[in-house]
């Protein structure tokens, strides 16, 4: 099958970008076809997505629309696979070229903002269906900026993009989640698609040491705190330390101040020091810094620092010195990736309850969840508690969380995105 992977962007920014660099390798390596076009080359500052040898790839900012659009179309795509575009009227020239496939990675034409999410009075997720109403609430629950020009500009945008979508032969989605969402908003059922993301599967030789890891179980000293896992590689740089990683963008809604705030009560209640890694970069980077700073001061025990951005090696570094991942995203997220990517390396994972993450995270099974309606810090110290308190419990959930990320698994990932491009070809 000759598949085209249209996309923004040709630059690693988050987890959609992840995915599309391992989804295009997996499909090459399965035998189709591939071809990736973009409109922009940008930003320049992240890496590039990394495409197999012999993948075309066009860029509308340097073709330009006409000779971009004409590239694409003598490729003779059987199928579209289409991951948002932000030129909407170029979108719709897509249309004309082949059948077309739209894969739902964030609130696509259903929310003003695209964050699905209220900050007054207290951050919380929103559940509204779109409509004009969101002009009515939005500067009462916080749901944007403060102009109102670009309320209205992003109001009749995603109108257009809900409009859009219609054109689209498969909506497909990587959590039930969303796939309620998009049924909610008035789509045909069986044109709605789940199919959750996979997790790395070059990362098989981390998975096998993880196992070897989790079910190694724990030293115990006379104190009760745990020292060394036997036969691993982990071990606590100090005697009674905890080693927690946040990974991810820093922005206000991913809720790296709640895990700040968090801490002091943690570490109180664990009488046990905390190494605290915050792996990432993004606007409140500074601003979770200064506070980070403040609280540390002032709490024995605590350690955190600031990694900036990890790939590589460096990635592999932070996940090989953790012991516990706190995904607090105040927003519902679509999914959260990095949950399962902890899971695949033996981590057990706290997070609220908010959109997919319920999905992958079992309460008390492969790590514990927070209330989210709303989130608070207390509600995330306690659920990092119930993790940390006792180490036999800790154990017992490094293995489910291995358990949990194999069902992730780039075959039943493959088998489905198959399946609906076939189906879609015969619409």
């Amino acid at each position: 099958m000759r598949i085209a992977v249209l996309y923004w962007s040709k630059r690693k920014i988050g987890g959609t970008e992840e995915y599309l660099e391992s989804i295009i390798s997996e499909l090459h390596n399965a035998g189709h076809q591939l071809a990736f076009w973009h409109e922009v080359e940008g930003p320049d500052e992240s890496d590039p997505i990394k495409l197999p040898d012999g993948v075309p790839a066009w860029c509308v900012d340097e073709l330009g629309a006409a000779f971009a659009l004409d590239a694409l179309r003598n490729w003779l795509p059987d199928v579209l696979f289409t991951h948002c575009l932000m030129d909407l009227r170029l979108e719709a020239e897509t249309f004309k070229i082949a059948p077309a496939i739209f894969f739902a990675h964030a609130y696509y034409g259903t929310c003003i903002s695209g964050n699905k999410a209220f900050s007054r009075p207290v951050p919380r997720p929103c559940h509204r269906r779109f409509g004009w109403q969101c002009l009515v609430n939005y500067y009462p629950h916080g749901c944007g900026g403060s102009s109102p020009f670009t309320m209205v500009k992003e109001y009749r945008r995603q109108s257009k993009r809900l409009e859009q979508l219609q054109n689209y032969r498969a909506i497909m989605t990587h959590s039930a989640h969303m796939r309620d969402e998009y049924v909610k908003h008035g789509f045909d059922p069986a044109r709605v698609h789940c199919l959750s993301y996979f997790t790395d599967p070059e990362s098989n030789f981390r998975n096998k040491r993880s196992q070897q890891e989790a079910f190694s179980g724990l030293s115990m000293p006379s104190s009760g705190v745990p020292t060394t896992r036997s036969g691993s590689s982990h071990t606590f740089e100090h005697a009674e330390s905890w080693r927690i990683l946040f990974l991810a963008r820093m922005e206000r809604l991913k809720g790296g101040q709640l895990l700040i705030d968090a801490l002091p009560y943690v570490c109180d209640a664990l009488n046990q020091g905390l190494q605290v890694t915050f792996a990432g970069d993004g606007r409140m980077r500074k601003t979770w810094e200064r506070r980070a700073a403040r609280i540390q001061s002032r709490t024995p025990g605590l350690h955190i620092q600031f990694t900036g951005w990890v790939t590589g090696n460096e990635r592999e570094s932070v996940w090989d010195d953790c012991d516990l991942l706190v995904v607090p995203s105040v927003w519902p997220e679509p999914f959260g990736l990095v949950g399962p990517e902890a899971g695949l390396r033996g981590i057990p994972i706290v997070g609220f309850a908010v959109g997919g993450i319920p999905e992958w995270l079992i309460d008390g099974e492969n790590g514990c969840l927070a209330p989210g309606e709303p989130p608070t810090s207390k509600g995330l110290a306690e659920a990092i508690l119930r993790c940390l308190r006792d180490p036999t419990t800790h154990a017992r959930m490094q293995r489910s969380a291995i358990a949990m990320a194999q069902h992730f698994s780039v075959r039943n990932h493959l088998g489905g995105l198959i399946q609906t491009f076939e189906q879609a070809l015969t619409f």
